[in-house]
């Protein structure tokens, strides 16, 4: 991050996210004025606070996706949750701090893997040797003494020329491990696993136990060995992780992952509108609007700057970047607390998708539907290729059926695009097999699997 300007951050969006130049320009603001935070003087550092953001717009046009993309671009510590998931603390319901103990948790890992990588190389050489050991054990024989007339200092410069082929030897099978060409040889080993408190945890519902409790019931849970037989290669897999964790400071990825957790920490809050609308039913709230107003009132603190017990130690809020997102058909940003919504001081709205814009997520993403499906049956041996006109159908039937219907944006590519490719899925392994190794998609091809039904508004209400 320390490289990429805002305009750089949209540039590597542009790459996955079409359109919604307003909500990239936000977030890529909000990015760089974490950098910016890093250089200030600490006294002026801790008042400068993250410029959270309202993303409101239909669904399929970017909302989630420009926060992904986002987060593995800056590799932040990334969590998206639902709000309709929480409850109001008495209810039943996740508790909104589980949010920071997911943060938590996704910061540990983010914080492991780039330990892993340091200590990787040492970790590899570490498992080779370990290798050896089991595929050349040592005979155990000791060394004959020295004669008593001989200096000590001679002695132990005298070559043994056994002790010297033996370390050849062990070189030279380490090599072969590190090369691949013993993969397939058979070694035993002893493989310690612990077993998952997640079952028990999960019966005693786990985002409601304390984390200290959490982790003592981790550290009692004990250790199995059991011995078994595997390839070379597992067994290489195998034990560099083993080394891997020998070599990571359990304590140290901790403080590094409440630290990554509090300065970079991004939380994406999905359907933020559906706990915005007013409880319904009279005398009061009822049914599923129960703890709407309870739940905003619980995130209040947490977006304002809170501090939550995770396994880790204390997580404070504070500095964490918080992204919310809706749709906002029924309600508005201004149904939200007035407190929450001091908390959300930039407003995106993002515009729905038109046939141009559909016509651009098939063709420039990487990521791109149809060149998903090209991949996938390439993998069958059979080529697709499409015609420019027959993308042109696609996004054009797609605009049609979310003017007909609810508009649903990108979403709705996906179902036209396997409308028609249902055929060809099922039949690709019998086509390749009689030898037809190419398929054009063509205008007509997707018309006529399409056009019907998105004319029958009844049969396309079910199927598209």
């Amino acid at each position: 991050m320390d490289d990429m300007t805002p305009r750089q951050i949209v540039e590597a969006l542009d790459r996955y996210v079409v359109g919604q130049d307003d909500a990239k320009r936000a977030v890529a603001v909000a990015i760089r004025n974490r950098w910016r935070r890093s250089k200030l003087p600490d006294e002026l550092r801790r008042e400068v606070t993250p410029r959270n953001i309202i993303l409101s717009g239909p669904t399929g046009v970017g909302k989630t996706e420009v926060a992904r993309r986002l987060a593995q671009l800056v590799h932040a510590p990334f969590v998206k949750v639902e709000a309709t998931k929480f409850t109001e603390v008495g209810y039943h319901g996740r508790d909104v701090e589980s949010i920071v103990r997911d943060l938590a948790d996704r910061a540990f890992q983010v914080v492991k893997q780039e330990q892993a990588q340091v200590v990787a190389d040492k970790a590899q050489t570490l498992a080779s040797w370990r290798l050896v050991d089991l595929l050349m054990p040592d005979p155990g024989v000791e060394a004959p003494a020295p004669p008593r007339d001989l200096d000590r200092h001679d002695a132990a410069d005298t070559p043994d020329p056994a002790a010297e082929r033996r370390a050849r030897a062990r070189q030279r099978m380490r090599e072969q491990i590190e090369s691949g060409k013993l993969d397939d040889r058979e070694v035993e080993l002893s493989v310690t696993r612990k077993p998952a408190t997640g079952g028990l945890l999960a019966q005693m519902g786990v985002d409601q136990v304390d984390p200290d409790l959490v982790a003592m019931f981790e550290r009692m849970a004990p250790e199995k060995k059991q011995r078994k037989r595997v390839r070379v290669a597992e067994a290489r897999r195998i034990l560099i992780e083993e080394e891997t964790e020998k070599l990571l400071d359990e304590e140290r990825l901790a403080s590094d992952a409440v630290d990554r957790a509090e300065q970079s920490g991004i939380v994406f809050l999905d359907e933020i509108d559906k706990v915005a609308a007013p409880a319904s039913g009279s005398g009061g709230r009822s049914g599923p609007d129960v703890s709407r107003q309870g739940v905003q009132r619980d995130l209040l603190p947490i977006v304002e700057g809170a501090t939550v017990s995770t396994r880790y130690g204390p997580v404070r809020t504070d500095h964490v970047l918080f992204i919310a997102a809706g749709a906002f058909h029924t309600a508005k940003v201004t149904d939200l607390m007035p407190e929450l919504q001091g908390r959300f001081p930039i407003r995106v709205e993002l515009t729905p998708l038109t046939r141009d814009d559909l016509l651009r997520v098939l063709t420039e993403p990487r990521n791109a539907l149809t060149r998903q499906q090209a991949a996938l049956l390439d993998a069958e041996g059979l080529d697709v290729v499409f015609e420019d006109a027959a993308v042109e159908a696609m996004a054009e039937l797609a605009a049609q059926a979310n003017a007909k219907l609810e508009n649903i944006g990108a979403r709705r590519l996906i179902t036209i695009v396997e409308r028609v490719f249902e055929e060809v899925g099922f039949d690709a392994p019998d086509r390749v097999a009689r030898g037809e190794r190419k398929l054009s998609v063509t205008a007509e091809m997707v018309r006529e699997k399409v056009g019907p039904i998105v004319g029958d508004a009844d049969a396309a209400r079910f199927v598209l």
